[in-house]
């Protein structure tokens, strides 16, 4: 049996010297990349058993790879890595189809355990259906979140939990928190300005 392969993503290199020192231990095959652009072509391109990723890196942050992976590779299990301030996104994310997170500093023994649990978990169905199919829904939440303030903070605060009211999957709620406009453009058509207000101050914000 071939060892089983893993990919991590991290923008600070002693993490990814640690994970890699633990699981190459454990006998995993282990790729690592500094660069979370670089990372999410990697994680697209190769075929992996499992990717970790921190949830806050420059470029591209961790829901994003979340996002793409899922959409991409809806099978492969994706634990974020998570410090005490981003514990919240982390639990979060896991509602929209991370498998696991693991927060820093974490023991040789957390994060085996955490990476062989991840492997044998099997997929959320609900997360292999990756378009929208709630499309007027999408839409109320884009023009509220335009119009009303406390709403679009409340989205930035409270990620998926502030979407609860809206009939909404996963994917179509990940696809609104990373303001992915191309892709949400693709199933409901142009977006207007007002309905394109949110997502792109969404883009421009900080490190997410």
């Amino acid at each position: 049996m071939e060892n089983q392969k893993v990919l991590v993503i991290d923008d600070e290199q002693i993490v990814l010297d640690s994970v890699k020192k633990i699981l190459s231990k454990e006998n995993y095959e282990v790729d690592v990349s500094q660069d979370s652009k670089s990372g999410l072509e990697m994680a697209l391109q190769k075929d992996y058993d499992i990717v970790l990723t921190d949830i806050r890196m420059p470029k591209i942050g961790g829901m994003r790879i979340l996002r793409d992976i899922r959409r991409n590779k809806p099978s492969v299990p994706v634990v974020l890595i998570t410090g005490y301030a981003s514990v919240q996104s982390a639990v979060q994310a896991m509602k929209l189809g991370a498998t696991d997170y693991i927060e820093k500093p974490f023991t040789p023994e957390e994060l085996v355990d955490a990476v062989s649990a991840a492997i044998d978990v099997s997929p959320d169905p609900s997360m292999m259906e990756q378009k929208i199919i709630h499309g007027e829904e999408v839409i109320k939440v884009l023009e509220r979140a335009a119009r009303d303030i406390n709403f679009s903070e409340s989205i930035y605060n409270k990620g998926a939990d502030a979407l609860e009211e809206y009939e909404l999957t996963g994917p179509e709620k990940l696809a609104i928190l990373t303001a992915d406009i191309k892709w949400i453009e693709e199933y409901v058509g142009k977006l207007t300005e007002e309905q394109k207000r949110w997502p792109l101050q969404r883009l421009s914000a900080e490190i997410w």
